[in-house]
Order: C-alpha cells, then sequence, then structure tokens
C-alpha cells in the first residue's frame, strides 16, 4: 500500500468514526428522551422506573462513595482472565482440531454437548469445587467464550487455500514458517470475528458466575440493590456492564483495524 493509498484509507476511517459517533450519540438522545417521557407520562415511582438524572446522580454516588469503581475492578478482573483463558485454549485446540478431522470427530459430539447444558446451570459446580473467588468466575467466562472462538478458529485454517499450501512445501518452508506467513494472517479475520463474539460473552459470563455465589463484582451489586429496591443503582451497575461489553468489543475491532490494515473496507486486498 503507498502513502497515498495510506491516506485515503484513514481518511476514509476516520469519517466512518464521526458518522458512527454522531448516529450513537443521536439515538442515545432519543433513548433517554423516550425513557424521560415515559417515566413523566405515567408518573412511575422511582422504584419501579426511575429517571436518567436519578440513575446519573446515583451512578455519580456510587462513584464518590468507591462502590461502583470497586465492584466493576472485581468484574473486570474476571472477565479478562476468563477472557484470555477461553480464547487461548480455544485457539491451541482448535488450532489441532483443525489439522485433524478424525480427532474432530471424535471430540465434537462432546463440545457440542458442553455448549447444550447451560452455563447458569453448570456455575454452581463449579461455585462448589472451587469456591467462591476469582478463579471460579474465570473458569465460567473461559467456557461461554471457548466454543465461539474455537469454531472461528477451525474455520479459518481450513479456509487457507492448498495452492498456498503446496507453495510454500516447495519452498521448503518449515511449519513454523508455514504457520506465521500463511496459517496466521489467513485465519485471522475469521479468528478476530469469533473474538469479538467471545468478548462479549465473557461479561455474561462474569455475572452468571457473580449471581450463583459472590461477595464482590457488578452482578452481585445488582444483586444487593435488586433486595434494597435500589432500582437506579442496578441500572448504573446494568449500564456499567454495557459499557464494559462494548470497551471490550471495541478493543477487538481496534486489533483487527490494526492486524488487518492490508484490507479494504469490503474486504479485499488492496492492488
Amino acid at each position: 500500500m503507498n502513502l497515498a493509498q495510506t491516506r485515503r484509507t484513514v481518511f476514509h476511517t476516520a469519517r466512518r468514526s464521526r458518522h458512527r459517533l454522531r448516529h450513537a450519540f443521536l439515538s442515545a438522545a432519543v433513548a433517554l428522551a423516550l425513557w424521560w417521557g415515559l417515566v413523566r407520562l405515567f408518573h412511575l415511582p422511582e422504584f419501579l422506573l426511575p429517571t436518567p438524572e436519578e440513575v446519573a446522580l446515583r451512578g455519580w454516588q456510587a462513584i464518590q462513595d468507591g462502590t461502583l469503581l470497586h465492584h466493576t475492578w472485581i468484574t473486570l478482573q474476571e472477565v479478562l482472565s476468563g477472557l484470555a483463558l477461553g480464547a487461548g485454549s480455544a485457539t491451541v485446540v482448535g488450532y489441532v482440531l483443525a489439522k485433524s478431522r478424525p480427532l474432530e470427530r471424535l471430540l465434537a459430539p462432546y463440545l457440542v454437548a458442553s455448549q447444550s447444558v447451560p452455563v447458569v446451570a453448570i456455575a454452581p459446580l463449579l461455585i462448589i469445587w472451587f469456591g467462591t473467588g476469582l478463579l471460579a468466575k474465570t473458569l465460567i467466562c473461559a467456557l461461554i467464550v471457548f466454543f465461539p472462538v474455537l469454531v472461528n478458529t477451525v474455520v479459518g485454517i481450513r479456509s487457507v487455500p492448498e495452492a498456498l499450501r503446496d507453495l510454500l512445501r516447495a519452498l521448503d518452508a518449515t511449519p513454523w514458517q508455514v504457520i506465521r506467513y500463511l496459517e496466521i494472517p489467513a485465519a485471522l479475520p475469521v479468528f478476530l470475528g469469533g473474538l469479538r463474539i467471545g468478548a462479549t460473552l465473557s461479561v455474561i459470563g462474569a455475572v452468571v458466575g457473580e449471581f450463583v455465589a459472590t461477595d464482590s463484582g457488578l452482578g452481585f451489586l445488582i444483586n444487593l440493590a435488586r433486595g434494597r429496591y435500589d432500582t437506579p443503582l442496578v441500572f448504573v451497575a446494568v449500564f456499567t456492564l454495557i459499557a464494559l461489553a462494548l470497551a471490550l468489543y471495541g478493543s477487538v475491532l481496534a486489533l483487527e483495524h490494526h492486524f488487518l490494515a492490508w484490507q479494504t473496507p469490503s474486504g479485499k486486498p488492496h492492488r
């Protein structure tokens, strides 16, 4: 890609980002206006549906007393550790399965069966076996992240054109060179797509673990606020979870822009 093409790509990316931000702010403004109007129109009490102002005030109070930051940090640790464990193990297992169809046929029923059982049903067992600390919640997050990243890894590795493999074999490339210069670049777009899904699901895994048994985290904060009919605090915790999921999703998108800069927006390489 030459300098002119790079500048055009940066310009178009920045313009698309500004366009998306404008749409996001407009959508948020409309949603807040409808929310406020609904509460005022039907005179709903705060414990049933608070106004945006009441939620914002409660959120500021939770930030000032350190409650929100403490529980957010606990949940973030669970999410990041579970995402790293789940995505890392799924990548290794997915690569092995992509290379061995007999092994895939052997393990596929067990992998699919593991996904048919809701994480909510498995979480109590993990809490019993590993306690209520970070490890149990990390494992719950890893389980929910594992399958989508695994599937995308297998699909990505198998999407590598056989002609390119033959070319590298003809050039006497080592197995590591095949992985580094062919399989990783070819599989990366599909893999990152799976990682996007896994990143958002990891937040769900953390909250499931905190709902089952814990004394900290945003899931615990939601349960605590619900028991006290502190509905504004429930909204604050939920919005914080949404912000975490969006931040993780955006981080994976940033990785895509960085590692897939050689692709055009249409997904075709520059010429």
